[in-house]
């Protein structure tokens, strides 16, 4: 969670002071952050009073946008099903779930990963398939994925299969490959790549065949995400003070156009913000924050995600969601926001 998080004035909870905060030294980034407002948000997750609620995955409903889902993970209990009102339509007791993604895989259904820490010497992969129609999570088991606690997870389908990456918080990173046509799920270790430091958030580009992983203390690495690519990372997103604070915890992207085109969009923990950047050149575009409003701002932000296309009249373009970590009176939740108000307030074509 936050570790060298700013007393910055403007944020809602600086008055009244953090106390693991409130003798570190502010880092006050250099490069300023736009303001835009959450249009949405969840209903808080059941674990009160605790850094609970964690990440995002995003399921859009292609033949009824309006009636797309979100699984969010409490990280002391299980997964939520939300709806895109912010109903909490389910919940299943899966225990330390930290990050969570999913994929829709045809015949198979949608396919919902979590990173299952219940062991934090042994990391597993909690394997669900989500019932679109009713909301609900049915359990397929669990994957074992080596030594280390499972910190970080994101799905890549290529060539009809199903990968997982999973982000162990030593920073080591295990390309799995899952078989889920026997009676349990099973995982084939395909290789394995390494940072220095703990690490967490990361997404795959099924476009380009590229994995970005958040390095929480040093930035975002881009690596192959192919089983047979090289297995060193390229930093292409330093955690430098001025446009990336540490932690550096969730990663998303909005994949426009052909080919490369789109955003990736980075979670700068430290200072209650996010970072973009061009995905065809990996340039820097700009900031911004989920500012106070109808729904509140957010705080010490883990995990985001982000799907563009329709997702009806309230999220034109694509919907970004965000954990929020400061939520009261209530505990932490999720928030919404439209992709259309982040371009426009970064200028974005």
């Amino acid at each position: 969670m936050l570790k060298n998080a700013l007393m910055i004035s403007l944020l809602p909870f600086a008055a009244a002071g953090c106390a693991s905060t409130r003798n570190e030294v502010p880092i006050v980034p250099t490069t300023p952050a736009a303001s835009v407002q959450a249009r949405g948000e969840t209903e808080a997750v059941g674990t009160a009073n605790a850094d609970a609620a964690d990440d995002p995955a995003i399921w859009r409903n292609p033949a009824n946008p309006a009636a797309s889902l979100i699984v969010g993970t409490d990280k002391k209990a299980g997964l939520h099903v939300y709806d895109l009102t912010g109903k909490d339509r389910f919940f299943i007791d899966a225990g330390r779930v930290n990050n969570v993604d999913l994929k829709d895989m045809g015949e198979a259904g949608v396919i919902v990963a979590a990173s299952d820490r219940n062991d934090p010497r042994n990391a597993k992969l909690a394997l669900f398939r989500l019932d679109t129609a009713t909301a609900k999570l049915i359990p397929l088991g669990t994957v074992p994925v080596g030594a280390g606690e499972a910190y970080g997870v994101c799905l890549y389908r290529t060539g009809g299969r199903l990968h997982a990456f999973n982000v162990i918080k030593d920073g080591t990173i295990r390309q799995v490959e899952l078989d889920l046509t026997g009676p349990a799920p099973t995982g084939k270790l395909l290789r394995t790549m390494k940072l220095a430091t703990q690490s967490e958030g990361c997404v795959a580009d099924e476009r380009t065949h590229r994995l970005y992983v958040g390095e929480e203390d040093a930035g975002v690495w881009r690596f192959d995400a192919r089983a047979d690519g090289p297995v060193a990372g390229t930093n292409i997103a330093a955690a430098d003070t001025e446009k990336l604070i540490a932690d550096v915890e969730g990663v998303a992207i909005a994949t426009e156009g052909e080919g490369n085109g789109g955003y990736l969009l980075v979670s700068s923990q430290g200072d209650h913000a996010y970072a973009v950047y061009r995905l065809s050149d990996e340039a820097f575009v700009g900031r911004f924050r989920l500012t106070p409003g109808k729904f509140g701002s957010t705080e010490e932000t883990d995990g985001i995600e982000l799907i563009t296309g329709d997702f009806g009249p309230d999220y034109p373009g694509g919907l970004f969601i965000a954990q929020d970590g400061y939520n009261p009176p209530k505990a932490q939740n999720f928030k919404f926001a439209a992709w259309a108000d982040i371009k426009a307030a970064l200028k974005l074509d």
